[in-house]
């Protein structure tokens, strides 16, 4: 596209937003919402409080959900608990429940038999 052709496709878009912005000053609900929100932020002001604390006054919980903390949700730092693993021999008929791979017979097992055959042995 040439300059000018953009040029004027930019002009023609200005025109039109402009003459939306004019539409909506127009409006009567959109003079009530500054109207409101203008009187809202000088109460504020007046009692120096903020909006974030008129959310949290009026809806306590909207501040947890925000940040992502919910009363179902784990702490951000917490890890889940692993499952435990049974492990049986089939010769042996031994069997091993670890939560980890750093249990001493689990170990033994595997310099043994082999990694892929005791991971075979995986009942749960």
């Amino acid at each position: 596209m040439s300059k000018l052709a953009e040029y004027r496709q930019l002009e023609k878009n200005l025109a039109e937003q402009l003459q939306a912005l004019e539409a909506l000053k127009g409006d009567s609900g959109l003079k009530k919402e500054i109207e409101f929100e203008a009187k809202l932020r000088d109460l504020l002001a007046k009692y120096g409080f903020s909006l974030r604390d008129v959310v949290n006054i009026l809806d306590p919980k909207s501040g947890r959900r925000a940040a992502g903390a919910g009363t179902d949700a784990p702490k951000a730092g917490a890890r889940r608990a692993r499952e435990v693993k049974i492990y049986e021999n089939p010769k042996t008929g031994e069997r091993v429940e670890t939560k980890g791979g750093n249990h001493k017979i689990l170990k033994q097992w595997k310099s043994e038999h082999g990694s892929a055959t005791v991971e075979s042995w995986l009942k749960k």
